[in-house]
């Protein structure tokens, strides 16, 4: 292995997976932290955690055990992958666990940059910006874990590391992949372990990531990545043998727990066009509505490619945790979909897609898979995985802000190796609540 990563949830995995395939490199995605070794043709080693929104010793202690074994498989590089809109609170898990990674590797200037222009995630002064708002005007500041209402990411982390943060301006990284060598270096010298370095373009992550050839530690998004496998091609160190991804033939079911505004119009569209099952939270707390009745809905109307769901506006969201409590509701709805994923499979589901990020994390920890391969892209960010728990198993982890508007109907042909677009709709039946 190559380029070992940790990622701080499983559609941030995936993602980062994703980027790193078409770069050509051979990615396995891995959930948790192995017990074995890795395969000998994997390039790429993508462990994928759920420790984004647990306490932050925790986050530190799994994502020590991640690098110890990353290490152990012969990893040139690390990766410590979170999201492109630096999800965290004031006391962590972004800083925390990427100081505990440098100071694990001996190294301080590590490059910290969750932008991904793709999706309008650009840095520009320190600043990150989502299309053409501040990170804390996008929608992002009423995230019901980790609302980011500080779009100043130096004096954000500065609020969660015990060594100063540094920065690389713009104007430095136009000036090419020395300039910025020079920069994280004179950072290192400063004591700056973590250093926000600006991008408002692919090309700029292109350049930063030719400065980072010889770099122990990067973090950041998806995007940082988009340079790193050129390094290893330019060393003659990868076999361009690609994706082993393998299309599933099966009955599909779309689980959807994000209450973002681009799920939510997902959401919206699927659900007026396959059946629908709209899930009420004050069932699933009270034990009224369990997962086997909602499978048993799902599967009477299994070949229409159904979808179930908790969605709602972020002022819904919070009345519902001043009712029962924020992570009383968190544990509950995931709960659900896990236990849910879980009975669907055994009933004979074998493409599953889902959307939101906790969501994704329950459903795949519920099914016990241990790893992924990577397959194409559905949108940006977002592969096709192939996987294995009652035969051939195919997902689809979306972050709760990915996706085109019919990201569901596209994901359900790639997992069906039929390309986008390829699955027709067969019912404009939409279903009820639950």
């Amino acid at each position: 292995m190559l380029l070992g990563c940790i990622a701080d949830d499983f559609t941030g995995a995936s993602d980062l997976a994703n980027t790193l395939a078409k770069g050509g490199m051979r990615t396995t995605q891995f959930i948790g932290v192995p017990a074995e070794p890795a395969a000998g043709d994997c390039e790429a080693g993508v462990v994928a955690l759920k420790s984004r929104s647990i306490p932050a010793a925790a986050a530190v202690a799994q994502s020590l055990a991640a690098l110890k074994w990353l290490r152990q498989q012969g990893c040139r590089q690390f990766l410590f992958k979170y999201c492109s809109t630096f999800d965290s609170t004031p006391q962590g898990n972004i800083g925390p666990v990427g100081e505990a990674l440098a100071e694990a590797l001996g190294t301080r200037g590590a490059v910290a940059c969750p932008a991904f222009p793709t999706t309008g995630r650009t840095i520009y002064q320190g600043h990150l910006f989502v299309k053409d708002r501040l990170l804390s005007e996008s929608g992002m500041e009423k995230h019901p874990l980790t609302p980011m209402t500080d779009p100043d990411l130096r004096r954000f982390l500065a609020l969660q590391t015990k060594t100063p943060v540094g920065h690389v301006p713009w104007a430095t990284v136009d000036a090419g992949p020395d300039a910025v060598k020079t920069a994280l270096k004179e950072a290192a010298g400063r004591g700056e372990t973590l250093v926000i370095i600006d991008a408002i373009s692919d090309a700029d992550l292109f350049t930063i990531g030719a400065a980072l050839a010889e770099a122990p530690l990067v973090t950041g998004g998806s995007g940082i990545a988009l340079g790193l496998p050129e390094n290893f091609r330019k060393a003659g160190l990868l076999s361009g043998k690609g994706s082993a991804f393998t299309p599933v033939d099966g009955p599909t079911v779309v689980l959807a727990g994000s209450c973002s505004g681009a799920t939510r119009e997902q959401v919206r569209r699927h659900a007026a066009q396959h059946p629908g099952l709209a899930l009420e939270i004050d069932k699933i707390m009270s034990g009224t509505l369990t997962p086997d009745q909602a499978a048993f809905f799902l599967m009477e109307r299994i070949r229409l490619t159904p979808i179930c769901y908790s969605t709602a506006t972020p002022e819904e969201v919070k009345a519902v945790q001043d009712r029962y409590g924020r992570e009383a509701v968190a544990e509950a709805i995931e709960g659900f979909f896990g236990e849910l994923a879980v009975t669907l499979n055994n009933r004979g589901v074998n493409r599953i897609i889902v959307a939101g990020g906790e969501t994704s994390g329950a459903v795949v920890s519920a099914l016990e898979i241990d790893r992924l391969d990577i397959g194409p892209e559905i949108d940006p960010g977002v592969p096709a995985l192939s996987g294995s728990r009652n035969g051939p198993l195919a997902l689809a982890l979306k972050s709760g802000n990915f996706g085109a508007p019919d990201f569901f109907d596209k994901a359900a042909a790639v997992l069906a190796g039929k390309g986008v677009g390829g699955m027709g709709t067969e019912d404009k039946s939409a279903g009820g609540a639950a």
